[in-house]
């Protein structure tokens, strides 16, 4: 199958057998898990016991042979097996010594390169764009651009080249930018790198939510540690606080009230956490609104709560006029005069902490922030998630959650858990609290891109040297880990690097350059809302999805979550140029 190589054991000792075990290279402090028995060698016959077994290709491996008698390990090696590959470990003794035994891995069917169809897709993708480009500078060439306008729409064409009134600067049916004078003044004013990054966090999110080719980096880390799936989430929620900080700012300088921009905040948050109770719910799949099994957490529910939050808290701080403070301390005008915001947030932050590390949870250690199952040498099978998963199951109860976390797969971890619960929302409004701060740099150094790009950097490095001490620059050992199911500190910190540095090339590319138009992941970016309720309520329909010849290719797998992303793309491109948007 997929991701899977064959193994075949052939055992040359005696009485008595064998058992294989194994481990997979990222599976942290995990206890070794049995695949087979191995019988010893018929002598009489001269015949090696053979067991055959399936053993996994996405990560290296380490195979433990021991005596099924004694339990005494025999040897042991470290393997990344490949894909479709087929293998025989041949167990024997050595000619000179009866007590030494050798372990050999030979290969008898080499496997197949699975990274080939990703390599194929990105230079198909480098085509289009090429063509693309070379496209855009023809039509700059006044005779083509005549000659496609001329044959796309001869008379139109004919009464421009004919009319008195014909004007290089008249404003006609035949204009490559086919919208009015109001939409384009409109655009200008939006920062288009806002959109793009939203736009692009969208598109990696239809793209491996539609399942990434079924490749383990475009899917959640089973644990500790970070893969492209777990990028887009917090990206999302960043991009969010940058928008409520230019939204209400917006609002205010043109008179809104309070109280009426606070009902505007309170329905977008309630329509966001209904549409994701109601719309998107996977446990659907269990009957009709399934309304015993109901998973109350989610993507949107937890949009919804932030936004909720975050809009709130700086709707009572914001001001109509973003002119210069005049305080002691002019560098840090958009940080110093929103000081209640900052002790809130550390507020916040202090009461994560607390649950985290001292919550008492039943037959679990205090403190702990492992995935359970057979992880930390299978000492706390039930604790997944610590703290966080205790208070979902205590509030929520556990039909009402997530019932597949990521850590399922390597740790084998039973217990539900929901990576968006109740107490990782808490360091989502951090999140979207430190996008907010990137929306007050562009607001408060308003045509000064130096200053919002020195500070965009700022941001990153500060964030980066936090991430750098709470996780010791380690995967494992740190003293709170990169973790997307706990959504911990160090994950939003390094998430906020990235972030800030992503954002400032965007916006260096698209808004002060101007090199880039931020096409195409400006159009989804526009209609964010739509792409993302589409994409999951359509996921099952043609032709986002259809039946595959081979089940077990990466190559039609990813073909068919390329081109489902891809229409979404251009549905958005449709969209956007007939100015249909859906706001909330």
């Amino acid at each position: 199958r997929m991701d899977q190589a064959l193994l075949l054991v052939r055992n040359e000792l005696p009485a008595p057998g064998l058992n294989l075990a194994a481990r997979s290279g990222s599976c942290h402090q995990c206890l070794y898990q049995f695949l087979a028995f191995v019988p010893p060698s018929n002598e009489s016959l001269r015949k090696p016991g053979t067991a055959s077994v399936m053993v996994d290709t996405q990560h290296p491996l380490t195979l433990l042979l021991n005596s099924s008698v004694g339990d005494r390990d025999l040897c042991k090696i470290q393997y990344h097996f490949g894909e479709f590959g087929n293998y025989s470990l041949v167990v024997k003794t050595l000619s000179t010594s009866n007590q030494t035994v050798s372990c050999d891995l030979i290969i008898n069917e080499g496997p197949i390169n699975s990274y080939l169809p990703i390599l194929f897709a990105f230079l198909v993708y480098v085509g289009i764009l090429a063509i693309l480009i070379a496209g855009r500078l023809l039509m700059k060439i006044d005779p083509v651009r005549n000659w496609v306008y001329k044959k796309l729409n001869p008379r139109a064409t004919d009464r421009m080249i004919n009319s008195e009134l014909g004007s290089p600067n008249t404003t006609d049916s035949i204009n490559c930018d086919p919208t009015p004078q109001s939409w384009s003044t409109g655009s200008r004013q939006r920062l288009r790198s806002l959109d793009t990054f939203r736009g692009l966090s969208l598109v990696i999110m239809v793209f491996v939510n539609y399942g990434g080719g079924k490749y383990w980096f475009f899917k959640h880390e089973s644990w500790n540690g970070l893969t492209v799936a777990d990028l887009v989430f917090p990206w999302f929620v960043f991009i969010m606080g940058t928008s409520i900080a230019l939204a209400l700012g917006s609002m205010m300088r043109w008179g809104s009230s309070k109280w009426k921009v606070l009902r505007k905040i309170i329905w977008r948050s309630f329509v966001l956490i209904l549409l994701g109770i109601i719309v998107v719910n996977p446990n659907y799949c269990l009957g009709p609104l399934s309304w015993d099994n109901l998973r109350i957490p989610g993507v949107l529910q937890r949009l919804g709560f932030t936004y909720l939050v975050v809009a709130a808290l700086e709707l009572l701080f914001t001001r109509a006029d973003s002119g210069t403070w005049e305080g002691r301390f002019p560098a840090l005008q958009d940080i110093l005069p929103y000081w209640p915001q900052w002790i809130f947030i550390l507020v916040l932050e202090t009461i994560w902490l607390c649950l985290t590390f001292l919550l008492p949870v039943p037959d679990c250690p205090r403190g702990y922030l492992g995935p359970g199952g057979i992880g930390d040498y299978g000492k706390y099978p039930n604790c997944t998630g610590g703290a966080a998963g205790y208070i979902d199951r205590v509030l929520l109860g556990e039909k009402h959650m997530y019932q597949h976390p990521s850590s399922g797969v390597i740790y084998q971890s039973t217990m539900p858990y929901d990576p968006e619960g109740i107490l990782g929302t808490i360091n989502s409004i951090v999140m979207a609290f430190l996008g907010l701060q990137a929306g007050k740099i562009t607001l408060f150094y308003k045509d000064q891109p130096k200053q919002i790009m020195s500070r965009f950097m700022i941001w990153g490095i500060v964030m980066g040297v936090i991430s750098a001490i709470l996780t010791k620059c380690s995967k494992e050992e740190g003293f709170i880990p990169i973790n997307k199911n706990l959504w911990s500190i160090s994950y939003v910190t390094t998430m906020s690097c990235f972030a800030f540095i992503l954002l400032l090339l965007i916006y260096y590319l698209v808004d002060v350059k101007k090199w880039w138009s931020g096409a195409p992941f400006l159009y989804p970016g526009m209609n964010s809302i739509l792409v993302y309720i589409g994409h999951q309520v359509f996921a099952n329909y043609f032709p986002f999805k259809w039946k595959m010849q081979d089940s077990q290719s990466h190559a039609e797998h990813l073909t068919q979550n390329l081109i489902a992303t891809t229409l979404w793309v251009i549905i958005s491109y449709i969209l956007y140029r007939r100015r249909i948007f859906w706001k909330i």
